[in-house]
């Protein structure tokens, strides 16, 4: 039922695109899954150097596989599938078994209407306490950032269109955090992008992902999401911040001490710079989207 009605509503090629590193354990029934929810499409699987037998179980299962010569990261991964994909509408999902290919359908199905559509985990049970913390930090930083409600900025489980996925390859890391880059960067360029609940599942072996190697990350990503989106909504507030304290100790000190303190002048002036700064940013970050979209 789901694969007719993705059909009529679509009528367009698909590519599963799915980075993988040392994922011999669940790979070859991830694709046997996918084979029989989405029977046409073109299953990619980019072996990131693998150093267990991924590439194999993966062809074997009836995927077609690019094997990075070393180790490059998972977004640059995802960045050699979407180059390589043939289909018009590309679905990015893990194959470590964490991502249910019975969605595949109701991601795709809402491509047109939409540009992009996130698979969101609504209520990640089986995650860790420290990942689901970090994940509700990112979500609020990134509403504020966009002005509109974000429900799963990391979530790697999403259908896009292959167009707009290539217009934005240049933007995105080759670590973990290529959703975060991609989901801003449509937002950012007014692409229409909208969040369907799926449920995930424990992953099939050992996780990737260390707390204090990538939780040094998560404020790396905080700084290049600010950089890269919307730097004034927080270059702006640290200048007023600044500028109030300056002109609070200055009057301070001149109803106290009768006199204007290198404090207050210190404050003043990081205030009209940070300013300054953020404007600068500001204009940075639109050129990178008006590159985007001569492409």
């Amino acid at each position: 039922m789901n694969q007719i009605k993705q059909k009529a509503n679509n009528e367009q090629s698909i590519t599963i695109i799915m980075p993988a590193y040392n994922e011999e354990a669940a790979i070859g029934k991830v694709v046997s899954k996918i084979r029989t929810v989405v029977p046409d499409a073109e299953i990619l699987v980019v072996d990131d150097c693998s150093e267990d037998n991924t590439s194999q179980a993966a062809s074997d299962a009836g995927a077609t596989v690019i094997r990075h010569p070393y180790n490059k990261g998972n977004g640059a991964a995802v960045k050699t599938g979407i180059r390589n994909a043939s289909g018009e509408i590309l679905v990015t999902m893990d194959s470590d078994g964490q991502h249910n290919p019975e969605d595949i359908p109701r991601l795709i199905e809402k491509i047109g209407q939409y540009d992009m559509v996130v698979g969101a985990r609504m209520e990640n049970k089986e995650g860790s306490v420290h990942r689901n913390f970090a994940n509700r930090i990112y979500n609020s930083f990134a509403t504020y950032l966009c002005g509109v409600k974000i429900h799963d900025l990391t979530s790697g489980f999403r259908a896009i269109k292959r167009d707009e996925a290539r217009k934005f390859v240049y933007l995105l890391p080759n670590t973990f955090s290529y959703p975060t880059t991609i989901t801003m960067a449509l937002i950012r360029a007014g692409h229409n992008v909208m969040y369907e609940p799926v449920t995930v599942h424990r992953r099939i072996g050992k996780s990737k992902i260390s707390l204090f190697k990538d939780g040094f990350r998560f404020f790396l990503i905080m700084f290049r999401i600010i950089s890269l989106f919307k730097p004034i909504k927080v270059f702006l507030p640290a200048s007023i911040l600044c500028i109030l304290l300056g002109l609070g100790n200055y009057i301070y000190t001149f109803i106290r001490f009768h006199r204007f303190t290198n404090m207050s002048a210190l404050l003043l002036i990081a205030g009209i710079n940070i300013f300054l700064l953020g404007l600068i940013a500001e204009q940075i970050s639109q050129l990178r989207y008006d590159r985007s979209e001569d492409q």
